[in-house]
């Protein structure tokens, strides 16, 4: 019980590190395309044509994908667990009609390192996923995501 305290008050303080009030600035470029900018300046740009940038629903979905990244490392590495690759493939359907929105949302989790344990690897999925992604939980509650995992070879993830 001791490591799942330790685990719930590590996440705890590194979550206590977001800022609960978000800003942005999106500002439109030419014809349908947009620049969006961070308070830190980080920019990323929007393009219906897909010419210039990303659609909004691509940022949506890798949004989503990076958020529980970053929570699955986190809770793996407090986990003890040594990571050597982590890469998420995603797929996701769409409504055909307008809003448009997600219906179903796979991701596919592959992972090498050493010592990885599939039941600690399910609880850092379940954690993000129920508790800690942002984008998640900010999602359609009817949205079905599917989560999968794959433990790579360490040896020919790193080649």
């Amino acid at each position: 019980m001791k490591a799942e305290d330790n685990l719930k008050e590590d996440l705890r303080e590194y979550k206590a590190k977001i800022i609960p009030s978000m800003k942005a600035t999106l500002t439109w470029s030419r014809d349908l395309v947009f620049v969006g900018t961070t308070p830190q300046g980080y920019e990323l740009e929007f393009d219906a044509d897909v010419q210039w940038g990303c659609k909004p629903t691509e940022s949506l979905l890798m949004s989503l994908g990076g958020c529980m990244a970053i929570d699955i490392v986190s809770i793996l590495k407090k986990m003890r667990m040594d990571i050597s690759l982590f890469r998420i493939d995603l797929a996701a359907e769409r409504n055909p009609d307008p809003p448009q929105y997600f219906k179903a949302v796979e991701m596919v989790l592959h992972l090498a390192g050493r010592n990885l344990d599939p039941r600690r690897i399910e609880r850092a999925i379940a954690l993000s996923r129920e508790k800690y992604c942002s984008v998640y939980n900010s999602l359609r509650p009817d949205l079905n995501l599917k989560v999968l995992y794959l433990i790579e070879d360490a040896d020919s993830a790193s080649s």
